[in-house]
C-alpha cells in the first residue's frame, strides 16, 4: 500500500515537471485536459501554469522554504556528540515533515538536500542514542543482590557428600560430625525459597529513558528503526553480560560444565539458583518496562529489541540447566538439582509472560521447559540412584562397641532433608510405575496405598537400609551384640522419623511397629545374655535336695555362676547403647531377671551357708 502511494506521488510530482517545461501554451491546455481526464488529482496543475514563477521558484534550490533553510542548519551544524543543543530534536521533525512534502512538489535537488539532512541527522542520532545508552546505564548493586539472596542451606550437601564418600568406601567424617549440628536440619520449604517477589530494578536513569524514547520515535519515524534496534541490543546485551557475571554465572558449554570437579560445580549451582529469579523477574521483567517506554509507538520494534537483548543471558542459564540434567548421576548431585528444579519451576510462567509475543520466544519458552523436565528426570535418577546405593552397600566391618551404623545416619540425615522437597517429589513421582516400590515389611496394601508417591518410596527406602542394617548385625559373632546393634540403629531411625515431618509421611502405625521390633530385640538380648547365667541358679543337676546338696556341687554352681557374671561385666561394659532411656530400660530389665533369681537360689540356701563362704558375690548391691 504504501509503494503505491509512493508511486503515485512521484507520477504527480513528474506531472508538475512536465507541465512546467511546457509554460503557458496551446499545448500547455491539451496537456492539462489529458492529465485531468486521466487522473482529476491532475486538474489541480494549472497553478503552475497561471503561476509559472512561483513554480519555478518551488524547483530552483536558492527558492527553498527558509523553515527548510534553518532545520538543515541546525543539523549539519552540531557534529560534536558532547553538545546536543535542545532545537535538534525540533529540526528534525521539521526534515522528516518536509521530506515528505518534498517527495511530491519539489524538485530531486531539493528533495536529495532534504533526504541528505535526514541521513545525516539520524547517524548523529544514532551516536547519541548509543552514547546515552551507555552513560546512563545503573550498574547492577552486589550489595542488594547480597541482601535478598536466597539463604540456602548447606545441610543438605554436606549429607550428600557425607554420603557418597560412605558409599565410596572413602569416608573421612567421625560419626559425631555426621550427626552433629553441621548437618543439622534447616528447613526452607519447598527447595529453594526467595526473600522478595517484585524485584524491579532500575536499569536506566529515568531522565535518560525520555531522551531515549524521544530519540528512537525520530529514528522509526525516519524508517531507521533497524540501525535503532541495532544499537538498542549491543548495549543492552553487553551490560546484561556483565550482569551475570555479577552474578556468578559464567558462560560455560555443556562439556565444560560436565568436567568440572563436584566441589567446583555445586558453587555453581548455588549461584544458579540464586541467579534464576534475579535474572527472569528482576533483570528482563525490568528490560522489557525499557523496551516498552522506550518503544513506545511500535508493538513490533518493542517486541524485537526485548527478545535480541534477552534471550542470550536465558539461553545461558538454560545450557548450564541442561549440561547439569544430563550428567553423571550422583548421590551428592539430588538436593542442589531439587533445587535448580524449584528454581526454574517458580519463574517458568514469568519467562513465558515474557516471551509470549514472538515465535522465537516461544522457541525460549519450550526450551526453558525442556530443560525443566530434564532437571526432574535427573533428580528422580539421581534419588533411584541412592536408593540402590543403600540396597547394594556391602561394607562387612563391625561397628565398634555396636554403635549406630554410619549407614544409618547418612540415609536418615538424607530422608530427613527430602521432607523439604516433598511436594516436588510427589510430582514428579505420579508418574512413576508403582512397581518399584516393594510392600512395607509390616505394613499392608491399604497403608501403602493411602501414602502420598513420595511417603511411599521413602517406606520402601528405609525398610532397604532396615534390611541391610539387619544383615550387617550378623557380622558380629556375640548373638546378644548383634541385638543391642539392632535396637541402637533401629531407635535411631525411630528417633529421626519421630522428630521430624517424616513421621506425618510414614504415620503413628509406621513408628509403633518400630517401637514393637525394638521390645523385641531387648527379649532377644537378655535370653542371648543371660540365659546361661540364670541357668546357674536352677537346682537341677546339683543332685538330691537343696537341704542336702553335696557342697562341692554347691561351690562349683557359684564358680559357674560368678564366671559367667564376671564374663559378661568384663564384655558388655564396653559396649554403647547411646539413647538414655533404652539404657536405662535395659539395665531394669537386666535387673528384674537377673537379681530376683539370685535372691531365691540364695534363699534356698540360707542353711547351707558354709558352702558358700568361698564362692558368693553379692549382685543385689547398687
Amino acid at each position: 500500500m504504501a509503494a503505491a502511494i509512493q508511486g503515485e506521488d512521484k507520477v504527480l510530482a513528474t506531472a508538475q515537471r512536465i507541465v512546467q517545461s511546457l509554460g503557458n501554451t496551446s499545448d500547455t491546455d491539451d496537456m492539462l485536459l489529458i492529465f485531468s481526464t486521466f487522473d482529476n488529482r491532475l486538474s489541480t496543475l494549472s497553478s503552475f501554469v497561471e503561476n509559472p514563477s512561483a513554480a519555478a521558484a518551488d524547483g530552483d534550490s536558492s527558492a527553498t522554504p527558509s523553515r527548510f533553510d534553518d532545520a538543515e542548519r541546525i543539523i549539519l551544524s552540531h557534529t560534536d556528540s558532547s553538545s546536543f543543543p535542545d532545537d535538534y530534536l525540533d529540526a528534525v521533525d521539521e526534515i522528516i515533515q518536509l521530506t515528505k512534502e518534498f517527495s511530491l512538489a519539489s524538485s530531486d535537488e531539493v528533495l536529495d538536500r532534504a533526504e541528505n539532512a535526514l541521513q545525516f541527522a539520524m547517524t548523529r542520532l544514532e551516536d547519541e542514542f548509543r552514547h546515552v545508552l551507555i552513560r546512563n546505564t545503573v550498574p547492577l548493586d552486589p550489595d542488594r543482590l547480597h541482601h535478598h539472596r536466597s539463604t540456602l542451606s548447606s545441610s543438605a550437601a554436606a549429607i550428600a557428600i557425607a554420603a557418597t564418600e560412605f558409599f565410596n568406601g572413602d569416608a573421612s567424617e567421625s560419626l559425631e560430625d555426621v550427626s552433629s549440628g553441621r548437618y543439622s536440619h534447616h528447613s526452607h520449604g519447598r527447595g529453594v525459597s526467595f526473600g522478595w517477589d517484585d524485584m524491579s530494578i532500575e536499569l536506566i536513569h529515568p531522565d535518560a529513558v525520555i531522551e531515549l524514547g524521544e530519540i528512537a520515535d525520530r529514528m522509526i519515524r525516519s524508517g531507521y528503526e533497524k540501525e535503532c534496534c541495532q544499537v538498542y541490543c549491543s548495549v543492552r546485551r553487553d551490560v546484561l553480560e556483565e550482569c551475570m557475571a555479577i552474578l556468578g554465572v559464567e558462560k560455560l558449554s555443556i562439556e565444560e560444565v560436565q568436567k568440572i570437579e563436584w566441589k567446583s560445580l555445586d558453587e555453581k549451582m548455588k549461584k544458579w539458583i540464586q541467579a534464576v529469579k534475579i535474572v527472569v523477574r528482576g533483570l528482563l521483567s525490568s528490560e522489557k518496562h525499557l523496551c516498552d517506554q522506550i518503544f513506545a509507538g511500535s508493538d513490533l520494534i518493542k517486541e524485537v529489541c526485548f527478545l535480541e537483548t534477552a534471550k542470550g543471558c536465558v539461553m545461558q542459564l538454560l545450557n548450564f540447566g541442561e549440561a547439569v540434567a544430563i550428567g553423571r548421576r550422583s548421590v551428592e548431585k539430588l538436593f542442589r538439582i531439587l533445587d535448580m528444579y524449584d528454581a526454574l519451576a517458580q519463574v517458568l510462567s514469568d519467562l513465558q509472560e515474557l516471551f509470549m509475543d514472538e515465535d522465537a520466544g516461544d522457541m525460549v519458552c519450550r526450551e526453558a521447559q525442556g530443560v525443566l523436565d530434564g532437571l526432574g528426570e535427573a533428580a528422580i535418577g539421581t534419588f533411584v540412584e541412592f536408593e540402590n546405593a543403600v540396597q547394594g552397600e556391602s561394607s562387612r566391618k563391625p561397628i565398634q562397641n555396636g554403635e549406630i551404623h554410619p549407614l544409618a545416619r547418612y540415609v536418615m540425615n538424607y530422608a530427613k532433608l527430602l521432607v523439604d522437597y516433598s511436594n516436588t517429589l510427589n510430582l514428579l513421582l505420579e508418574n512413576l510405575e508403582a512397581g518399584t516400590v516393594e510392600s512395607d515389611r509390616g505394613n499392608n496394601t491399604s497403608e501403602l496405598e493411602s501414602m502420598s508417591p513420595f511417603a511411599r518410596r521413602l517406606s520402601a527406602l528405609i525398610m532397604s537400609l532396615e534390611s541391610n542394617i539387619e544383615d550387617k548385625s550378623k557380622v558380629y559373632e556375640d548373638v546378644a551384640m548383634q541385638y543391642v546393634f539392632l535396637m541402637n540403629n533401629i531407635l535411631y531411625i525411630v528417633q529421626k522419623v519421630k522428630d521430624s515431618e517424616l513421621r506425618n509421611l510414614l504415620g503413628d502405625n509406621w513408628v509403633r511397629k518400630r517401637q514393637g521390633l525394638i521390645r523385641q530385640h531387648a527379649t532377644q538380648y537378655l535370653r542371648a545374655s543371660w540365659s546361661k547365667v540364670l541357668s546357674c541358679l536352677k537346682d537341677q543337676g546339683i543332685g538330691g535336695s537343696t537341704s542336702n546338696a553335696s557342697k562341692v556341687a554347691l561351690k562349683e554352681r557359684f564358680k559357674n555362676f560368678n564366671a559367667c557374671f564376671e564374663e559378661i561385666y568384663r564384655v558388655q561394659t564396653a559396649w554403647k547403647v547411646p539413647d538414655p532411656q533404652l539404657r536405662e530400660e535395659l539395665r531394669i530389665s537386666v535387673s528384674e531377671k537377673v537379681i530376683p533369681a539370685y535372691r531365691s537360689f540364695m534363699g534356698r540356701l540360707e542353711k547351707s551357708a558354709d558352702c558358700l563362704d568361698d564362692g558368693y558375690i553379692d549382685i543385689t548391691s547398687d
